[in-house]
């Protein structure tokens, strides 16, 4: 089923918004409302349309990534995407060639006490995962197979010097404009025919001014877990940005907190949260939207609209100050509980009086 909603303004932007299944259409509603009065308070239109994806679009199409929705997406100026739990999104990311993905990890001061780090650990944390996305082995073949009389699956980790050197480029870009120290994740000692360390520091010569720090993954988690304060940027391949991305929440106090955006070579983007379907609670109406939050943050400022942008984040900051908790951030009688829809409201209303004038673009 699809629909469009009209936010009058006059910078104009076509947002495709794909809930997908579990918490997705419950975050995605709740921040397409929050979009809505950003674009109000801040001058700017943004007409969303409506597409199906993943189980839904399974039931209607046979397919969790029907054409009709890669023919809605096609000359949109973003994606904001919910959740799915198996089918759609892989198909989504090869379609339109989005292969950096960017996840900041920012922790918010009113939630160190959620984080698994010691307070003290956490002071200046903010770092950027680079993870490549759309090859290694997610995309590698596959398959089942039988070996005598003993069954055997297999995925393969594939890839071309080319698509190390493009995300390489990406993350040495994101590293310049921030602390200029970029750590490259890898695992040669046990796969040395992925090169990652000799390709980015090939591309690296053109950022003279970037320190590089090799890591192996393992010792790389470890770091994280231990003394995040050390990280700027960190790049990394699929699997593994995967699985070191979400230590992120960990840091942040839950993955929920945690958004991210998906970026192809010309700068169209697939927005979404990180934590996934959550089944235990879909329906329920305690979901945290907070993480598609963060990946509509991301969006406005990929659009160029760095004013709404910090308007949202500050005002999120505010309304978390105050002691507004949704179910997995709630930590003591002290925590002020509110569902989904209650939290939306209230930052809204955050919006409205966070000193509107200050932010007006």
């Amino acid at each position: 089923m699809l629909w469009e909603v009209g936010i009058v303004g006059i910078r104009e932007y076509r947002l495709v918004a794909l809930p997908g299944e579990g918490v997705g259409p419950e975050v995605v509603e709740a921040a397409l409302a929050v979009l809505a009065h950003l674009a109000t308070l801040h001058g700017f239109s943004v007409r969303v349309t409506y597409g199906l994806v993943g189980e839904p679009a399974v039931q209607q199409f046979g397919t969790g990534f029907p054409e009709a929705t890669a023919r809605l997406c096609e000359g949109a100026d973003g994606i904001l995407f919910g959740a799915v739990s198996k089918a759609g999104l892989l198909e989504l990311r090869k379609r339109f060639d989005l292969f950096a993905n960017l996840r900041p990890v920012r922790p918010v001061k009113s939630l160190r006490h959620r984080s698994s780090i010691k307070p003290e650990k956490l002071d200046g944390v903010d770092i950027l995962f680079v993870r490549e996305l759309v090859s290694g082995i997610y995309f590698g073949p596959s398959g089942r197979g039988v070996d005598g009389t003993a069954p055997y699956g297999f995925h393969t980790m594939q890839y071309a010097d080319s698509e190390i050197r493009r995300i390489a480029r990406v993350a040495l870009q994101q590293a310049q404009q921030r602390r200029r120290e970029l750590a490259i994740a890898h695992k040669e000692n046990a796969l040395p025919c992925l090169p990652w360390t000799r390709l980015v520091q090939e591309e690296a010569a053109a950022f003279p001014d970037v320190a590089l720090v090799p890591m192996l993954v393992d010792n790389l988690a470890m770091q994280l877990v231990m003394n995040p304060q050390q990280f700027d940027v960190i790049l990394a391949g699929n699997l593994f940005g995967d699985i070191l991305s979400d230590i992120g929440g960990a840091i942040a106090g839950s993955i929920g907190l945690l958004g991210s955006a998906s970026l192809n070579a010309d700068g169209f983007g697939l927005y979404e949260a990180i934590h996934g379907t959550a089944p235990d609670i879909a329906g329920k109406g305690i979901a945290n939207p907070m993480g598609t939050l963060a990946s509509v943050e991301l969006m406005l400022r990929q659009w160029g609209e760095g004013t709404a942008a910090a308007h949202l984040a500050i005002a999120q900051e505010h309304l978390l100050e105050a002691g507004y908790r949704t179910a997995d951030l709630v930590a003591s009688a002290e925590d002020r509980f509110v569902n989904t829809k209650a939290f939306t409201e209230q930052l809204i209303q955050q919006l409205t009086n966070s000193k509107a004038n200050q932010f007006k673009s």
